[in-house]
C-alpha cells in the first residue's frame, strides 16, 4: 500500500463519521482530546492488546451485552485521569438526544461513550493539567468532515520512540461486487516502540515513498532515539468501515487493525503500552448479504470480510506512520521531519 505522504485519506472518508479535536499547549499544558462522532450511530467493538490500558465502557461493546450502537468514541490524553473527558461527551450527546433510550422523553437517554487514554502526564510541565469534561464536550462540538491531523487533540502531548507523535489518518476503498466499500483509520501514536527503523532511519513500512535520510540526519536521529526515556506510552485509535457488519465482525475489524499497528510500530503491545483499537461500522456502503459459510466463491461473505479485514490492517499501519510524518514541534520532542528533512522529498511523483 503506497500513499502520498501527506494525502493519506481520512477516517472521515467513511460515511457517517466525523472527527473533532480540542487541546491546550501553554502554561503547563500539553494535552488534548479527540472525539470520533457517529451522529446516526454505529455498530461498535474493541480490541485491547496493550499491558497497561486505560479504558471506559469497553465491556459494553461485548457482543453478548446490550448496547449495539454508539454515537461517539473518545480518545484522550491524561492517562486514567483523562477518562473524565468522556463525561463532557456524554453531556453533549444527552443534549442532542443521542444514546440508549431509557425513558419517554427525547433526551431520556444514556449515551455510551467508549474511551481510551494515552499517557502524557506532565509533558507540558504541570502534572495536574490534563483533560476534563470540557475537553470532551469541545472536541465533540468541533467534529467535522475535514479534521486536522498531527500534533492536535489526543496527539498533542504524544511521543513515539523519542520523536513527537500525534494523530494520523488513512483510508482506502475495497471493491465488493460493483460497489466500493470504504475503510478508514485514525491512530493516536504515543508509543514506546518506534515507527522508524533505526537501521535505515525510515519508517518500518514505506507508505509514503520517502527518501532515505542523509547520513548526518541519520546520526542525529540515532541520538534522539537513544535518548528516549518515556516508557509509559500507548497507541490508541479507531478503524471504521461503511460496510454493515455485526458486532462480532466489527470486533474482527478492530482485531485486524492491531496487525497494522504491529507492522508500523516496533515493538508493540508491551506491558507499558495500553494499545487499544475501536472498530466502527456505519452501514453507509453497500455490502450484500451472502452465505456465512466457508465458500470458495469470491462473492461469499467470508471472502468479502477477509478483504475488509486486510484493508483494516493496511490503513491502521498507514495512519500510524501518518501521525509521525504530520507531527509538529509543540513540546520538547523533535519531529521526524525536523530531524530528517531530506526524507520529505518523495522518491516518486504521484
Amino acid at each position: 500500500m503506497t500513499l502520498d505522504p501527506f494525502r493519506h485519506g481520512s477516517l472521515t472518508d467513511v460515511g457517517g463519521v466525523l472527527v473533532g479535536h480540542h487541546q491546550r499547549r501553554s502554561r503547563g499544558w500539553l494535552t488534548g482530546t479527540t472525539v470520533v462522532s457517529a451522529p446516526d450511530g454505529a455498530v461498535a467493538a474493541v480490541d485491547v492488546r496493550g499491558g497497561g490500558p486505560g479504558t471506559r465502557e469497553t465491556d459494553a461493546l461485548d457482543p453478548r451485552n446490550l448496547v449495539d450502537r454508539v454515537h461517539a468514541v473518545c480518545l484522550t490524553g491524561g492517562s486514567a485521569y483523562g477518562l473524565a473527558a468522556a463525561d463532557g461527551v456524554m453531556a453533549e450527546l444527552e443534549q442532542r438526544g443521542l444514546g440508549v433510550p431509557v425513558g419517554p422523553g427525547a433526551t431520556d437517554v444514556v449515551p455510551v461513550v467508549p474511551t481510551a487514554v494515552i499517557f502524557d502526564l506532565g509533558r507540558g510541565g504541570t502534572f495536574s493539567r490534563r483533560p476534563g469534561p470540557d475537553f470532551g464536550a469541545r472536541a465533540l462540538a468541533a467534529a467535522k468532515p475535514r479534521p486536522l491531523r498531527g500534533s492536535v487533540g489526543a496527539g498533542t502531548g504524544a511521543r513515539s520512540g523519542g520523536l513527537q507523535g500525534g494523530v494520523g489518518m488513512a483510508s482506502t476503498t475495497v471493491a465488493i461486487d460493483d460497489a466500493a466499500v470504504t475503510v478508514g483509520a485514525l491512530a493516536v501514536v504515543n508509543s514506546s516502540g518506534s515507527v522508524i527503523d533505526p537501521t535505515t532511519a525510515s519508517p518500518w513500512i514505506d507508505v509514503a515513498g520517502l527518501r532515505r535520510p542523509k547520513r548526518a540526519e541519520r546520526r542525529r536521529l540515532d541520538d534522539v532515539m537513544a535518548a528516549a526515556t518515556a516508557p509509559l506510552n500507548t497507541t490508541i485509535g479507531v478503524v471504521a468501515t461503511g460496510a454493515a457488519l455485526t458486532r462480532a465482525e466489527t470486533g474482527r475489524l478492530a482485531q485486524s487493525a492491531h496487525d497494522g499497528l504491529a507492522r508500523a510500530i516496533r515493538p508493540a503491545h508491551s506491558l507499558m503500552d495500553g494499545d487499544t483499537i475501536f472498530g466502527l461500522s456505519t452501514g453507509t456502503d453497500p455490502f450484500a448479504e451472502r452465505s456465512t459459510g466457508i465458500v470458495r466463491d469470491h462473492t461469499s461473505r467470508a471472502v468479502q470480510l477477509n478483504r475488509l479485514f486486510a484493508a483494516a490492517a493496511d490503513v491502521f499501519a498507514a495512519a500510524c506512520v501518518d501521525a509521525v510524518l504530520t507531527a509538529s514541534e509543540v513540546g520538547a520532542a523533535p519531529t521526524y521531519l525536523a530531524v530528517c528533512p531530506s526524507a520529505r522529498r518523495a522518491a516518486t511523483t504521484r
